[in-house]
């Protein structure tokens, strides 16, 4: 994705979802191949899952079980490593305005990849401030000044503002890759993402308009 500060070649995160680190870790290479470089864009979750009437995978617990059964086939397959930060969920603020540009600068891809790798692959507790500042020290990056800079007003503005982006443009969930005004939603989705930026979308647009523009019926309670 390019450096545009527009979301218009956005990848939005979110370190509590493994879905986010599997995106990261293994489909920014692939778009990459496509000439179009990653730009991480952290949006809290929880708002666009409320501005779309929407729980959390860790508030349902039939679909928690088989997000972690889907995980783990997918990291077995694709030989990713995998487990869950412990706790798990945890409160991921920090970690969000950590991988802020605002906060983390030049070394922005550094400190994301240091905290996915800490939480996914070593089950360490991304919601701990102490725990925090040992991975980014560990990584070579100044843990302290770096987890004071989260405190600023400008950067929690920059957070909610971002998110607040990420609703005005429709995305209701991450990871989600947005590219001159179209959403791909989920690492499962990188290939029509590629597939649209080498000009081969198969999407029927005329069709699209014509089904988005049939009434939606009251939904069926049996």
């Amino acid at each position: 994705m390019s450096s545009d500060v527009a979301l218009d070649r956005g990848f939005l995160l979110r370190f509590r979802v493994a879905y986010s680190y599997f995106a990261w870790l293994h489909s920014r290479q692939r778009i990459a191949g496509a000439g179009v470089r990653v730009v991480p864009r952290p949006v809290l979750l929880f708002a666009l899952l409320r501005n779309g009437g929407m729980l959390g995978p860790a508030e349902v617990p039939l679909k928690r079980a088989y997000l972690l059964r889907d995980c783990l086939r997918y990291a077995g397959r694709h030989g990713i490593p995998f487990t869950l930060p412990d706790p798990h969920p945890f409160r991921s603020v920090t970690p969000l305005r950590l991988a802020l540009p605002e906060v983390a600068g030049e070394d922005q891809e550094r400190v994301i990849d240091a905290l996915y790798h800490a939480g996914w692959v070593e089950g360490r507790n991304l919601g701990d401030a102490g725990e925090l500042e040992r991975i980014l020290d560990r990584a070579g990056l100044e843990g302290a000044r770096l987890l004071a800079a989260t405190e600023a007003p400008a950067v929690k503005d920059a957070l909610r503002r971002q998110t607040d982006e990420a609703i005005a443009r429709g995305l209701f969930g991450v990871p989600s890759f947005y590219v001159n005004g179209e959403l791909f939603w989920g690492h499962d989705r990188v290939a029509d993402l590629c597939e649209y930026l080498a000009g081969d979308d198969p999407l029927d647009r005329q069709r699209l308009a014509e089904l988005m523009a049939q009434p939606v019926a009251p939904v069926p309670r049996s």
